[in-house]
């Protein structure tokens, strides 16, 4: 069991529970990706702590290496992880399906107000408030990546910040794709924190979920 696991939360949940949460999560994912994240994270990681702070980096690391939309790799790799086939079947059908019909709902109804005034300025007021959410899911996924590396000593934190500046100056600065600066860095982290024996994820392997349902 993870080590942030609450009392009374241990027993890994049901596909039905699954399905309920991120049903919850989809219906309330206004803001976009980071508000999505944020979700995730109270829900799995804060509330019931079926999953650690650490893991949960540690996956969404995993799902920048993969193409389509992270939030849904995300969600595959939560779902396998806490119930197998059952769980990835209902964590995806929860987290796209309700949401979707919302989607639509809301879609329809922007078609007829697109020229409200009070609308584009409901609007505009988002766009600020997206911007906080997704400062405290970039603090959320850098606190259990630092923390470690801190202790390391540092010349590890040293190398961590200037991968963390340099990627951001290269994709919003130089307009670099993602995919090249993703695959740069990581060659660039694997060498350095392999000549420095730094070769263990901060996670459990994602086949073990007994770990979660005995503990």
């Amino acid at each position: 069991m993870s080590a942030s696991s609450k009392p009374g939360e241990s027993a890994a949940p049901g596909a039905w529970t699954l399905l309920r949460l991120w049903s919850g999560i989809g219906l309330k994912s206004f803001g976009g990706g980071a508000s999505t994240q944020l979700l995730i994270r109270r829900n799995f990681v804060d509330e019931r702590g079926w999953i650690g702070d650490a893991e949960l980096a540690h996956l969404w690391n995993l799902c920048q290496f993969t193409p389509g939309i992270n939030l849904i790799s995300l969600t595959i790799l939560i779902g396998r992880k806490l119930g197998g086939t059952r769980g990835i079947v209902a964590s995806v059908l929860g987290m796209l399906v309700p949401s979707a019909i919302v989607t639509c709902c809301l879609t329809a109804g922007f078609e007829a107000l697109r020229h409200s005034a009070a609308l584009h300025a409901i609007l505009r007021g988002v766009v600020p408030a997206t911007a906080g959410i997704m400062a405290v899911v970039a603090v959320g996924f850098a606190r259990p990546v630092l923390v470690p590396v801190w202790k390391e000593g540092p010349a590890s934190l040293l190398v961590s910040l200037l991968l963390i500046v340099a990627t951001a100056l290269a994709i919003v600065v130089l307009k670099v794709s993602v995919i090249v600066v993703v695959v740069i860095v990581a060659l660039l982290g694997a060498a350095f924190f392999t000549s420095r024996n730094v070769t263990e994820p901060p996670v459990l392997p994602l086949d073990q979920v007994e770990d979660v349902r005995s503990s």
